[in-house]
């Protein structure tokens, strides 16, 4: 037999090789926003205006992607964190969301801030098929995954930390009455809602309640008319600002109720001290993360790992502000689900991984809380743990509660 031309058994031998190749390129899937090198995460943050002591959370969170980029990316592809100020204004967040799907293309956006501005933008990324991921913000729209499966939250949500303090209140103030401070907006509505159905047949406990407007320069006609409703049992909900301004209202009233106050502001540094610690002393409120100015967490080697990650990456953080622990703990989250992507990082993909989280925990989760979530369970944590403030720190209370509550709706 003759042998073979060169140019056949050329050919004969790159065909192979591309039938070799071809199933490992194939296995490599994107969308806008990814590619063999980078990974773009847009990031919505209010750096201004009303709720700017939440700043610290996307300057975190975009401290981890530099470690992480340091250490090599994710699957061997750096993050391009793109991360814009709304200002806490809706409107604004909506222009901010535009710009980057449209003109940045992320593959993602990553947690967006507050109820409302993610409330603007969630039929839109909806629309557009953009993973709405991780929304900073505990409101229970956020996790229905039948009617908007493109956005899914994080922290323990408002209605099951509701719950928590109702379980507390029936427990050991059996025969109190109830005076509720409530942010005017889904995610007030959402915390009542959630108290009420804890309380249960005992909801009439409550015997005044009290709206207030981000725009309010103060709180002191609302707060002085809930003194006077004689309850002995005082839950507060709202931000950092409105917090600090409720707890020394109460303060300098004179009032000593047993108060309740909701885990998004519990910042030492950005509420507590400007309240005034001695007008916090006592206060309980619940948590889901690691204190690292807890003493009990001193040799712990997460909070070890995390003061290293501060130290080196944000030294200009204040560690003594639970936000920067919560922004490191978000993003660890989201890289979490980036790795289970492997290489098909497309924004279908992204949903799906972020779906398919088991019993996930890493160094700043409190013992025995996990993150789980599944196709039908858009709600990543529904367990946490009640604490204490002694006039200078946070104390853990008791074991961790669960305040479990269906997928859906706010109120």
């Amino acid at each position: 037999m003759s042998p073979k031309p060169l140019h056949l058994a050329f050919s004969a031998i790159l065909s192979a090789t591309l039938c070799v190749a071809t199933p490992s390129l194939a296995q490599k899937k994107y969308d806008p926003g990814a590619s063999d090198t980078e990974i773009r995460i847009g990031n919505i943050m209010p750096y201004s205006g009303p709720a700017s002591a939440y700043a610290s959370i996307g300057q975190t969170e975009a401290a981890y992607f530099r470690k992480i980029n340091d250490d090599g990316g994710i699957n061997g592809r750096k993050i391009t964190f793109i991360s814009y100020d709304d200002a806490f204004s809706p409107p604004k967040a909506v222009e901010q969301a535009r710009k980057l799907v449209e003109s940045d293309e992320v593959l993602l956006i990553f947690q967006s801030l507050g109820t409302q501005s993610n409330s603007a933008i969630q039929k839109y990324m909806n629309a557009k098929k953009v993973p709405q991921l991780f929304v900073a913000t505990g409101a229970t729209k956020f996790g229905d995954p039948q009617k908007f499966p493109w956005t899914m939250g994080w922290q323990p949500n408002y209605q099951s930390e509701g719950r928590i303090y109702a379980k507390y209140i029936l427990q050991h103030y059996p025969h109190g009455k109830i005076a509720a401070l409530w942010q005017n907006d889904d995610s007030g509505k959402d915390q009542m809602k959630g108290l009420r159905d804890g309380l249960g047949d005992k909801a009439d406990m409550i015997i005044a309640d009290a709206p207030f407007e981000m725009a309010d320069p103060t709180l002191d006609s609302q707060v002085v008319r809930l003194k006077n409703s004689g309850a002995d049992i005082f839950v507060s909900w709202s931000t950092p600002k409105a917090a600090a301004q409720a707890i020394r209202k109460i303060g300098e009233l004179g009032w000593k109720p047993a108060y309740f106050l909701g885990n998004t502001s519990t910042s030492v540094a950005s509420v507590l001290k400007p309240a005034g610690l001695e007008h916090a002393k006592g206060i309980i409120s619940s948590a889901y993360l690691k204190d690292p100015t807890d003493p009990a967490w001193k040799d712990d080697p997460g909070v070890k790992a995390w003061t290293a990650f501060m130290d080196k990456y944000f030294p200009d953080g204040d560690k003594t502000n639970n936000t920067t622990v919560y922004g490191y703990a978000a993003a660890q989250t989201l890289a979490q689900v980036l790795k289970q992507c492997g290489d098909d990082l497309t924004r279908a993909n992204v949903m799906k991984q972020a779906a398919n989280l088991k019993d996930f925990e890493f160094g700043m989760l409190l013992p025995g809380i996990k993150i789980n979530t599944s196709a039908t369970d858009f709600f990543p944590m529904e367990q946490m743990q009640l604490m204490q403030f002694d006039g200078e720190a946070w104390r853990l209370m008791n074991d961790v509660i669960t305040g479990e509550v269906g997928s859906g709706q706010s109120q």
